[in-house]
This record gives structure tokens, sequence and C-alpha cells, in this order.
């Protein structure tokens, strides 16, 4: 078969635009080192991110041990101070009372009266002085030992609710820093998605549509079909064209490609289909498929009455796109669309 007068255009202006498009090469490689540089950056804060989480909750564990340890020796202060104040006043009463008894002189009753009396009163009186001021001694010391960890605990409490800030603040700017970069790659990754678009539209010209209905259905060789942004998905160029038009609004509306399971089918892959589902699948070699006009669609589209499929009916049609009226019942197929209008060749 001649090579059609189309086609050999088409040749040429795909040799034309791989020229043209060789200088942009350098271009597509350093925007994929800066993607795969931003990919390591944001796994690398959230590296540091969850080290420093576990810094914190290291601390503050660390912190909740230290207060428990001081509210256990604070305890014991008061336990012993209790005690200290229990012993302290009958030592007090008899202190008191002894200076107050008849004939306590204390040293003098030595030369007053009965020296073997005066000598045990003197000494009971130092006795019990002795021992309060021991007491007293120990209670300065166990105040002495509070005050201590009181400016201890202070300290330590201020010490770990300032580092602990910090430590919120480095995990909250950690926080930021891989939210900031998680959305610079994704708006890096859309702007190469939107190039590559611009450039599956430009690898397409309409006109190829033309030489593509010179074959029979299921027949048409590659060079006539389209690439969708779909991996391994290819149209006729009218209806794919149309397609990226419909994909775009699809994608402003729910965030995604339209999800796409089959879309130009070979006349082998008709007959596949047709072995699988006698009665269903269309005669092979009569499917719009094997035009290059017809996707079946999943994503949701395939459940009638969804969201996206509500919104595909309501606007498909104008991007050239419809449901036909058979695949509503006979067999009832809401995932099937099509190119064109119904009976279209």
């Amino acid at each position: 078969m001649p090579v059609p007068r189309s086609a050999a255009l088409t040749a040429v202006f795909l040799v034309m635009f791989a020229v043209i498009g060789a200088p942009h090469t350098g271009a597509a490689t350093r925007q994929r080192d800066t993607v795969e540089s931003l990919r390591r950056e944001a796994d690398k804060a959230r590296t540091e991110l969850q080290k420093a989480t576990r810094q914190m909750e290291n601390r503050k564990r660390e912190l909740a041990k230290s207060q428990a340890k001081l509210r256990d020796t604070l305890k014991d202060l008061a336990a012993a101070e209790a005690e200290l104040n229990r012993i302290r006043q009958p030592v007090a009463r008899l202190a008191n009372a002894s200076y107050q008894q008849p004939g306590a002189g204390g040293a003098m009753s030595i030369f007053s009266g009965d020296a073997g009396e005066g000598l045990r009163s003197t000494a009971d009186m130092a006795y019990i002085a002795g021992g309060r001021q021991a007491l007293v001694q120990q209670a300065d010391d166990l105040q002495q030992r509070r005050q201590r960890l009181a400016s201890t605990a202070q300290e330590l409490q201020s010490r770990n609710a300032v580092a602990q800030t910090k430590l919120e603040q480095q995990v909250q700017s950690l926080r930021d820093r891989s939210a900031q970069l998680t959305k610079q790659l994704t708006a890096m990754l859309d702007q190469m998605q939107a190039e590559r678009d611009k450039r599956l539209q430009a690898m397409c010209p309409k006109n190829l549509a033309a030489g593509a209905r010179k074959f029979p259905n299921g027949l048409i060789p590659s060079r006539y079909l389209c690439p969708l942004p779909q991996k391994g998905e290819q149209l006729r160029a009218d209806a794919a064209l149309a397609f990226y038009k419909l994909n775009d609004a699809y994608k402003r509306r729910f965030g995604r490609n339209i999800c796409v399971t089959d879309s130009y089918r070979s006349l082998a892959d008709q007959q596949r289909v047709y072995a699988e589902r006698p009665g269903f699948a269309a005669v092979p070699g009569t499917s719009n498929h094997g035009r290059g006009q017809a996707v079946d669609l999943c994503g949701g589209v395939q459940i009638a009455g969804s969201v996206q499929f509500r919104w595909m009916e309501a606007n498909s049609k104008k991007y050239g796109w419809f449901h036909p009226a058979w695949a509503y019942s006979n067999p009832f197929e809401p995932w099937h669309w099509e190119y064109g209008t119904e009976g279209d060749d």
C-alpha cells in the first residue's frame, strides 16, 4: 500500500518536532533532577521531624520522672517535719515546766540548798536544752535541704520548660518545612504534567484522523493514533484532542486524571474480548474501540449515578464525548463513552 500524502507530511512534522524539541532535553533533565532533589529534601525533613519528635518525647519522660522524684522527696520532707513538730512540742513543754518548778535555780541551787537536788536539776536542764538544740539544728538542716530542693525543682522545671518549648518550635519548623517542600514538589510535578499534556497535544495533529479513517476497524497503525495522558492508552487524533480537553476539565473538578481501563482496541484485542464475553462485546471489526473513538472508564465513572458519572453526563458533550443510548440498557455499560455522534463512522 503506498504511503498516504498525509502520512508523509506527518512523518516530516514529527521529525521537525523531534529536532526542535531536542534542545529542551537538557531542561527536562534538569527538571527531573530538581524533582529528585526536592524529593530527597522532603525525605530528609521527614526524618529530622521524626528524630526531633522522639527527642521531645524522651525529654517529656525524663521530666515526668524528675517531677515524680521531686514529689516523693517533698513528701518525705513533709513527713519529717511533721515528726519533728510532734517531738518538739512535748520537749518544749517539758523544758518550760522544769524552769517553772519551785527551787529550780540553775547552777546557783548548788550553793543555796540541797547540792544533790541542784546538780540533778542542772543536769536535767542541760539534757533538755541539749536535746532541744539538736532538734532545732535538725529542723534547720531539714529546712535548708528543703529550700535547696525547691530551688533545684524550680530551676529544673524552668530549664525543661524552655527546652520543651524549643523542641516544640523545632518540630513545628520541621513540619512547616516538610509541608512547604511537599507543596513545592507537588507544584513541580503538576507543572511537568501540564507540560506533558501540552507535548501530547503538540504531537497529535488533527489531520492524523483522516489517515486513520482509511484503515479497517482495529487495524489502525500506531502512527495514526495519539497517546492519552493515561499511560498505554491511545485514540484517534480528533478523539484524543477532545479527550485532552475533557480530561483537563475533569482534573479541575476532581483533582486527578480520568481513570481509563481501555481505549483503542486492535482487532486481536476485540477478538479476545468477544471470546470472553460472547453476546455482550461487539462483534470483532465493529467496535468503536477499533475506530479509536471509544474509552472504558473507571475511578467512579463506571458506577451509574455516582458523582463522577453524573459529571460526565453533564459535561462530556461539551467536548464531543457522550454516553451512547444502548449503553444504558443493552447491555448496561456505564463505563463506556464514545467520541462523535451516535452511529459515527
